[in-house]
């Protein structure tokens, strides 16, 4: 039997393969930062393993105590809803397996810092917050706790030191990229940068890519993807949930 608890990183999936390879380079890159710490990956959807087949394959290997991390910016719908579903499917069918649910990403000063790193690397410089307007693109959602999450979390990168940041959304939710680009042009700012805040390549991503392109934006950061600010962070949200008193229990069987 496994003393330590695994960590079990639980991305959504798509159809688009980038995502999953960004997804798999993010694990890579927080098991090279904890050698000692077993880092698994399952997906809600789209791709494999699931979350009850990296479970079983973890519980055939020893493991007893398992750390889930949604790998989620927000605690939207499938935080609330499809990953406890999943987990509980799993721990009714797998007796002495011990489930800790870990926390969402955000909010964290380190997806700030993922997110200035990809404008820089889009070309952006310090001495550029003072004239550039952002905005703040998320894959969107119909629930009101993670769209004021992304309100939130725009307005404290306002605070960094860029003249504006403003929340978009690729679906769900108002204004998308393109509105939220030219509104800020009317508004006076002669740059303005979009900085997807979603994890991997996909439909939505994309979508967030065309309306930057469609409304002139000067810079489009690329995704947060495999960021080392988002590897220390996963660890982070590991280290929360397995040294919690009590710990977050999900379930056990």
């Amino acid at each position: 039997m496994s003393p330590a608890p695994a960590l079990l990183v639980i991305a959504h999936g798509s159809r688009d393969p980038r995502h999953a390879a960004t997804v798999h380079g993010l694990v890579a890159r927080a098991r090279t930062l904890r050698p000692g710490l077993r880092v698994e990956t399952a997906f809600l959807d789209f791709n494999t393993p699931s979350v009850g087949q990296a479970l079983s394959s973890l519980y055939l290997s020893g493991v007893r105590e398992v750390v889930a991390l949604p790998l989620l910016l927000t605690r939207a719908f499938h935080a609330k809803s499809d990953v406890p579903a999943a987990l509980a499917e799993s721990t009714a069918r797998l007796p002495g397996l011990s489930v800790r649910v870990a926390g969402v990403l955000g909010p964290s000063p380190l997806l700030l810092s993922a997110l200035d790193r990809r404008l820089a690397e889009a070309g952006l410089t310090p001495a550029d917050r003072a004239t550039t307007a952002v905005v703040l693109a998320s894959a969107g959602s119909t629930d009101p706790e993670a769209i004021a999450a992304i309100a939130e979390t725009a307005r404290e990168w306002r605070h960094t030191g860029w003249c504006a940041v403003r929340p978009a959304f690729a679906s769900a939710a108002l204004p998308c990229t393109e509105d939220a680009v030219r509104a800020l042009r009317a508004e006076g700012f002669a740059r303005v940068a979009v900085a997807p805040y979603v994890i991997a390549p996909g439909r939505l991503p994309d979508r967030i890519a065309a309306g930057a392109e469609a409304a002139g934006a000067d810079v489009l950061a690329d995704v947060l993807g495999a960021a080392p600010e988002l590897a220390r962070l996963l660890l982070r949200r590991f280290d929360a949930a397995a040294t919690a008193p009590g710990g977050r229990r999900a379930l056990t069987a």
